[in-house]
């Protein structure tokens, strides 16, 4: 039996909350895992990236087959699901730990993302230019295990019924063909 060869990509898109949940209802995608990264701090606690004293951002870690889903067709949804225009900010979250960024795995995830970003860029979807990060990947730090599936586990939690569900919804009426059946 042949094993697939799955890619990872570490995406920032403020709370990893909402990012989590959008991407773990993506086809093709096998795994997604909360976490920080972009830091100088090994192994940062939730409550040290939220003091904005380590560097990281809240990320998501996706795992995820190329042969289902494109490295490109990934980042077409990571783009559509948050404002990639506003620095350091998601929403009434602020600070360096809610950025927009991509973090690259490789030469051609690096070439990939300036490729896309230009291509939004110059279609003016939003009124001001995209401010995403494009980052050499270094390092992923799990987040906290209430932190992962929190969506899933606490879709009533204020927050998750305020913020996360609205951003959930968008994404499954934009990709309905793209969603695990």
């Amino acid at each position: 039996m042949e094993t697939k060869k799955l890619e990872t990509a570490t995406l920032a898109a403020g709370c990893f909350w909402c990012v989590e949940a959008v991407f773990d209802d993506l086809r093709g995608v096998v795994d997604v895992v909360s976490g920080y990264s972009g830091g100088h701090k090994k192994d940062p606690t939730y409550q040290e990236v939220c003091s904005e004293t380590t560097g990281h951002a809240e990320v998501v870690q996706i795992r995820f087959d190329p042969e289902e889903l494109s490295y490109n067709d990934l980042l077409h949804v990571f783009f559509a699901v948050h404002d990639p225009t506003t620095l350091n900010r998601q929403g009434n979250d602020i600070g360096t730990s809610y950025r927009s960024a991509i973090f690259y795995h490789s030469d051609e995830q690096r070439k990939i993302a300036e490729e896309v970003i230009n291509k939004l860029d110059d279609a003016n979807i939003w009124e001001d230019p995209i401010v995403t990060e494009v980052t050499e990947f270094t390092n992923f730090y799990p987040a906290e295990d209430y932190h992962q599936e929190y969506f899933a586990n606490n879709p009533t939690q204020p927050y998750c019924a305020a913020v996360v569900a609205p951003k959930v919804l968008k994404f499954r009426k934009m990709f309905v063909d793209r969603l695990k059946r």
